[in-house]
């Protein structure tokens, strides 16, 4: 018998699965296009992983987003390490100071005004030594007193210039030290680390101008108490020369002879 084969109806639904599979995964493949990337099952029962470009490169530019953000934290705690860093050198003091030199120079300077002869830098003592040797001379005193004023006098004028002199020695022996402290004081301010630093080495060097201001002063006190004691002893020296020369043009009795005795007699 001849006849057409009868359909297998066994083999038509086995088709119909295998369709009906593929059209499903079909189905559930496209949305992913779109969609983050998700593990789906298969047929067999394996994940099936899909590939999103788009979420791919969203990840990417979250990485780079967060990696630029830690670079910029980074930046910012070795700027705030570099401020501490300014600051602990902005609070570094000064290794150097020339107190010590300055106190000795203002010491010796001090010692040589106190060793003004005759007339000290004291108003009492000044005033004290007027009044007994500079004061109003008396027209009746004698000779031998006028004399010996005029004597204490010019000692106070000599002393007084010997005083000058000295002052302005010592002076000039401070002017070494000086240079020296100015030399250490500008090179520290050159190479100071911080604020602190540059403004000790200022006040440093301002310390050492008023020092040398105060051997300024003093020397032009002593300058001025010599000029002073010889201009008092001249103003003195006239009064008593004025009355000196009253006592000598005075009338008086004039001659008196007397009784001569010669060699043999």
């Amino acid at each position: 018998m001849t006849g057409k084969r009868k359909p297998n109806l066994h083999h038509g639904r086995r088709r119909f699965r295998v369709v009906g599979a593929t059209v499903l995964a079909m189905t559930l493949t496209m949305p992913a296009i779109t969609s983050p990337a998700h593990a789906f099952f298969g047929l067999g029962g394996g994940p099936l992983i899909v590939y999103d470009p788009q979420n791919h490169a969203e990840n990417i530019l979250s990485a780079a987003r967060a990696l630029e953000q830690i670079n910029n934290q980074i930046t910012s705690l070795q700027n705030e390490a570099r401020m501490l860093t300014n600051q602990a050198r902005n609070l570094t003091g000064l290794p150097h100071s020339s107190l010590q030199e300055l106190q000795q120079n203002v010491a010796r300077t001090q010692e040589l005004l106190g060793e003004a002869r005759n007339i000290a830098f004291d108003v009492e003592e000044i005033d004290q030594k007027f009044r007994q040797d500079y004061g109003t001379l008396s027209a009746d005193a004698p000779e031998a007193k006028l004399i010996e004023d005029a004597r204490s006098r010019w000692q106070s004028s000599v002393g007084g210039l010997q005083d000058a002199m000295r002052m302005q020695a010592g002076v000039v022996g401070n002017l070494e030290t000086q240079q020296a402290e100015m030399k250490t004081l500008v090179e520290e301010s050159q190479g100071a680390v911080g604020a602190l630093q540059a403004a000790q080495a200022g006040n440093q060097l301002l310390a050492l101008q008023s020092q040398q201001l105060g051997d300024l002063t003093a020397m032009l006190a002593a300058n001025g108490r010599a000029e002073a004691l010889m201009a008092a002893e001249r103003a003195t020296a006239a009064e008593q020369g004025r009355i000196q020369r009253g006592r000598f043009l005075a009338p008086s009795s004039g001659y008196q002879p007397g009784a001569a005795r010669m060699f043999n007699q």
